[in-house]
């Protein structure tokens, strides 16, 4: 699962919320992510239902 790879500093995306943009990884600790958003703010991730995706540079 790509959500327990996921460090501090990383750029992902939350394919069921696109509206919330491009996000920064803030933690990852114990099955909960909490990642900064452009457009929803700071929102911590449950890991286990919510597969995020790593950003790759375009």
């Amino acid at each position: 699962m790509v959500n327990s790879l996921l460090e501090p500093g990383m750029l992902v995306r939350n394919p069921a919320r696109p509206d919330w943009g491009l996000g920064q990884v803030q933690s990852n600790a114990a099955g909960k992510i909490t990642v900064n958003f452009q457009h929803a703010g700071k929102v911590v991730i449950n890991a286990e239902q919510v597969p995020l995706e790593i950003d790759s540079p375009e």
